[in-house]
């Protein structure tokens, strides 16, 4: 017997007295959604199979021995794959750039904004631009730093009669950059639809052995002399900072047979300059959105003055 056969079997016994009609195959076709489609990891799908349930049964979680979804503030999530509730403002909407996705923006609170996106497949209701919804049961995502929030089937959407301020989440960090860390230089990521991950070893942690697509980015620290912060360059800002196109960085790794170059190539050209980074922090990263290369450290109470400013 399976895995989700079992765990269907023992959802089912505790649900099949409150929910009529409901029989083991419904809830290992929901699990089987979830696990194999949405690839949730199977804890985490039992978990929001049961608030399927839970609900049409009239039943609170505490009656299981469990707690539900976590909800948090946009601009604090920091982990991928995780399961929450959010409150925010529909901030923007943009257009779609494939016809899998129905709707994608920015969703924003007193913490910050963080990107949504609503696949066709999960049949929502649309969001509407300027209104504040709760939204219970969205999956964290992370793509160069940057968190996102993913709507899918079980995600449910309440219309709330309120307003929220929303702040942009911008800190600027200064100091020496002293460190370019594993994972930075010319990278390959999962071509995956929605999946941006990170190969190691020509490996997706999601979808296996893959061909995948070129990247550039900088994963550096810089030292203020009191102490470090952990900042993420995405592509525009590591070409803009080395000087190093995604072009050049392939044809450098072509030519030597080897990636590793570009990152070192990388290093002799930014290592011990001072930067000053302005973006959002998401995490023990700041993500950097504009980059200014200064001639030498800078003087504390001035940066003290400019941060907060921001």
């Amino acid at each position: 017997m399976t895995d989700l056969r079992e765990t269907a079997e023992e959802i089912h016994e505790q649900f099949a007295e409150q929910v009529d009609g409901l029989t083991v195959e419904e809830i290992e076709e929901r699990l089987d959604t979830l696990v194999n489609d949405y690839r949730v990891p199977l804890d985490e799908a039992t978990r929001s199979v049961e608030s399927t349930y839970l609900e049409k049964a009239g039943m609170d979680r505490e009656e299981l021995g469990g707690g539900g979804n976590e909800t948090v503030e946009v601009g604090t999530i920091d982990e991928d794959e995780q399961w929450v509730d959010v409150r925010a403002k529909v901030v923007e909407l943009w257009e779609p750039r494939s016809e899998s996705i129905a709707q994608v923006g920015l969703l924003g609170d007193e913490s910050g904004t963080v990107k949504f996106v609503a696949f066709r497949t999960s049949d929502l209701p649309e969001l509407e631009e300027g209104t504040v919804y709760a939204l219970g049961n969205v999956v964290t995502d992370e793509y160069e730093g940057r968190y996102s929030v993913k709507l899918n089937r079980t995600t449910s959407i309440t219309e709330l009669d309120e307003e929220i301020e929303v702040g942009d989440g911008a800190v600027e960090v200064t100091g020496a950059l002293v460190d370019i860390q594993s994972g930075s230089g010319l990278i390959k990521r999962c071509p995956e639809e929605g999946c941006t991950r990170v190969l190691q070893n020509g490996r997706c942690s999601e979808h296996g052995e893959v061909e995948g697509e070129f990247d550039l980015r900088i994963k550096g620290v810089l030292d203020d002399g009191d102490e470090i912060h952990e900042v993420i360059f995405g592509e525009e800002a590591t070409e803009e900072l080395t000087g190093i196109s995604l072009a050049e960085a392939k044809e450098m790794a072509m030519d030597a047979l080897d990636t590793t170059v570009v990152a070192d190539e990388m290093r002799g050209t930014v290592l011990g300059r001072y930067y000053r980074v302005t973006g959002p922090e998401l995490g023990r990263y700041v993500l950097a959105d504009e980059v200014e290369e200064l001639t030498g450290p800078v003087d504390a109470e001035s940066t003290l003055i400019r941060a907060r400013s921001i």
